[in-house]
């Protein structure tokens, strides 16, 4: 999910079979370019925008020292990184750029479709790259072991509570709920302060329903789509299915505790947490530095929780793919500033001038490496963290301890299909949950028939 880089999932079992819907780009592979004989150019996304003074200012310097230290390559950077309204559309019409950003559960279907250039030749180059997790790199290989590209990071959901609301209430700041039937009832207290407070609070519209009903549904050992023989089928339509959405409708109509104001979308629970006005609800790491540094929010007044019943959680992340057809000279260029941006090495002095800034520093999240290269993380981390540990000592001690599960396949136009679910019950009282489930489990049944 975009909004979770907003954050990023981590060495897990992973199947061929994730996959987004793109135009007829497949076929056969696009020949390999000529090599060029002067400065390579290659253009790449990921360039921040300009509203985002700090971290546009750190990719302009970033792209400036990489230039100096190599030449012969030239780095034209574009704004964004993946809008899944837009991609197919740019796929299909080559207009992609030459090292372009992709969620995790693409990766594969990309690489099934020939769409994104073999770079396992040049990887030799590159020794870094042998310290990132397996797990990971297998998101980026075929079944022979072919790369096509390179992990970038990971997310994974927890509980974002407001600590200075559950001291208010009464609740113990550094224990958040452990399960669905805690959060219930602390909901009760938080919301009892009274002053429009919000005991919990959850999403419904464009998109980010689905997604909070996937982490939800995965929360209570539930899945969201299962795959069986050649395909996938929906599998939410259960008593797991039933169990997170009578419990919402309980919390929303019976409780009181969800608020009247629904139809609720990324920056809205973000925004109410900032101002003391939501105790809990889903998140991630990403979700806390946007908390604070969008809508001023302080580190110290939150905390961070595994998800509750802890039987899974959604995680995800991202990565960058090289377009097809490149030919080698573009390809090394492109592993060059992959490699020069996220290296080890960077990692203390990217710290280091975060924390000189006030950007947070030391917020548990997976991370990409593993050996030398996670041991330089964990001690550059420990050296420039900036915010109160123990405020996210709960996630952490839980991080490695719940399993981590990636988005369904198709994973936006499923979340879409199941909006609607999340808005009608939490909107009407009279919503009928078995009715809702099964409605959505024939269209996503449908998004899922191309997925093989």
């Amino acid at each position: 999910m975009k909004r979770a880089k907003l954050g990023k999932a981590v060495g897990l079992a992973l199947t061929a079979g994730m996959t987004m819907t793109v135009s007829a780009c497949g076929g056969a592979a696009q020949q390999p370019e000529a090599a060029s004989a002067g400065p390579v150019t290659i253009t790449v996304n990921g360039l921040p925008p300009a509203t985002d003074e700090f971290n546009r200012t750190r990719f302009e310097d970033d792209v400036k020292a990489f230039e100096a230290k190599n030449p012969n390559i030239r780095i034209d950077a574009k704004e964004g990184l993946m809008d899944p309204q837009t991609f197919a559309t740019k796929l299909a019409g080559g207009q992609l750029e030459d090292v372009f950003y992709v969620y995790l559960t693409d990766a594969q279907n990309l690489i099934a479709k020939r769409q994104v250039s073999d770079i396992s030749a040049q990887l030799a180059g590159f020794p870094v790259t042998k310290d990132y997790k397996p797990g990971l790199m297998k998101v980026f290989s075929d079944e022979q072991g072919k790369v096509y590209g390179l992990p970038d990071e990971n997310y994974s959901l927890g509980l974002i509570y407001n600590r200075k609301l559950f001291e208010k209430a009464g609740l113990d700041v550094n224990k958040p709920p452990a399960t669905w039937a805690e959060v219930r009832e602390q909901a009760k207290r938080i919301s009892a302060l009274g002053k429009d407070v919000v005991g919990y609070g959850d999403y419904s519209k464009s998109n980010t329903g689905g997604w909070h009903f996937t982490a939800e549904i995965y929360s209570v050992g539930g899945d969201v789509a299962v795959k069986g023989g050649d395909g996938w089928k929906a599998a939410f339509n259960d008593d797991k299915g039933r169990q997170v959405l009578q419990q919402l409708k309980d919390m929303r109509f019976t409780d009181d505790t969800m608020g009247k104001r629904q139809l609720l979308e990324y920056d809205d629970l973000i925004k109410l947490m900032a101002t003391d006005k939501l105790g809990m609800y889903v998140g991630s790491t990403g979700d806390m530095g946007n908390i604070v540094n969008r809508f001023k929010g302080t580190f110290a007044d939150y905390g961070l929780g595994p998800i509750p019943d802890g039987q899974g959680t959604l995680g995800g992340g991202s990565g960058y793919m090289f377009k097809a057809g490149l030919g080698p000279e573009k390809i090394k260029a492109g592993l060059a500033w992959l490699t020069f941006k996220r290296n080890p090495d960077r990692i203390g002095p990217d710290n280091e001038r975060s924390a000189a800034k006030g950007m947070p520093v030391g917020l548990p999240e997976p991370n990409v490496w593993t050996g030398a290269s996670e041991q330089k993380l964990i001690e550059a981390t420990k050296k420039y963290a900036n915010i109160p540990a123990e405020n996210f000592a709960p996630f952490a001690a839980a991080m490695n301890s719940i399993p981590v599960k990636l988005e369904p396949p198709n994973a936006q136009q499923v979340y879409a299909a199941l909006d609607p679910v999340m808005q009608k019950v939490l909107t009407d009282p009279a919503a009928d949950v078995g009715q809702l489930l099964a409605t959505a489990e024939k269209q996503v049944n449908q998004i899922l028939s191309s997925v093989k």
